[in-house]
């Protein structure tokens, strides 16, 4: 069997140049760095020196299994690491968020991540609620930050926020005052965005459990396309009230009061079970303390 200690032998061997100099550098006796060589050379079933040479020089075998014993030395310092306070090893979190997330506190959580974990590289990928999860179920993914419309038994889920909708169109558009029914606001077109996007999954669930088919209708999972087309005068559309709340203070959109209201959407971070680490469930909990989806987007 190999052992650290026979590879940390051959090292430094390699590095300073004889045995004896390694046996001083590891506080042991020449006799004990010779046995772990020999031991060394057992396991591999391979002269690792070059004992027809004067010194410490080693064969090509050796040279292959000084190389490999080397990585094994580095994995062996990475995961000393872990145990050293502020210390973490060089890791890889591949996430996968809505446009909403990113309009509103996205980078808030890349600072925050950044600063717990210096060495983490982030790869952020912007994509639609069903796609981000697909990918999730296809380890393409980490974890996903999306609307809790998907349930996997495979999946933990972190439930981050729950979101209030509101129906928002061009000043001017609609001339009632009073809330509309759901069969009056029928009578407008209504832009919404589509199923794979995880609000518009949403809006659609809700409407056809309240028996509701809109005979106007633009779809998109665009978020952007949506409130450019309603900025415009296009027709009604369902956004997060809280995100877009500074484009009604502005004056560029009207809130549209409709009953019965459409329930808060809950929001989550995902990642699945089968992959056990502490980094992924870390990281959900700090996009739980710093989600913020009343953070304001403006034009």
């Amino acid at each position: 069997m190999i052992t650290l200690r026979q590879l940390k032998a051959l090292h430094w061997i390699a590095l300073l140049g004889t045995f004896e100099r390694a046996a001083d550098r590891l506080n042991t006796t020449q006799s004990a760095v010779s046995k772990r060589v020999q031991e060394l050379e057992l396991s591999v079933g391979r002269p690792i020196f070059d004992r027809s040479q004067r010194g410490a020089r080693l064969t090509e075998e050796g040279e292959h299994v000084l190389a490999l014993g080397q990585q094994m030395l580095e994995l062996e310092e990475r995961i000393m690491a872990v145990g050293h306070a502020g210390t973490m090893p060089a890791s890889r979190l591949r996430l996968g968020v809505t446009e909403l997330t990113t309009y509103t506190w996205l980078p808030k959580l890349i600072r925050t991540l950044k600063e717990q974990y210096p060495t983490l590289t982030i790869e952020a990928d912007v994509d639609a609620n069903r796609d981000l999860f697909t990918r999730l179920q296809d380890d393409d993914l980490d974890l996903v930050v999306i609307s809790e419309t998907f349930t996997d038994p495979d999946v933990t889920s972190v439930r981050l926020a729950e979101i209030s909708n509101s129906w928002l169109a061009r000043p001017g558009l609609v001339k009632e005052q009073r809330p509309l029914t759901l069969e009056e606001l029928g009578a407008y077109p209504i832009l919404l965005q589509g199923r794979s996007s995880g609000s518009g999954l949403f809006v659609h669930r809700w409407m056809k459990t309240q028996g509701v088919v809109f005979p106007q209708m633009v779809v998109s999972d665009n978020m952007m396309t949506m409130l450019g087309l309603t900025v415009a005068g296009m027709g009604i559309a369902n956004f997060p009230r809280d995100c877009f709340r500074r484009l009604v203070d502005e004056g560029k959109l009207v809130e549209v009061f409709v009953t019965p209201q459409i329930p808060n959407m809950p929001y989550a971070a995902m990642y699945k079970n089968n992959r056990p680490s502490a980094l992924f469930a870390n990281v959900a909990k700090i996009a739980e303390q710093v989600c913020d989806f009343t953070a304001q987007f403006t034009l």
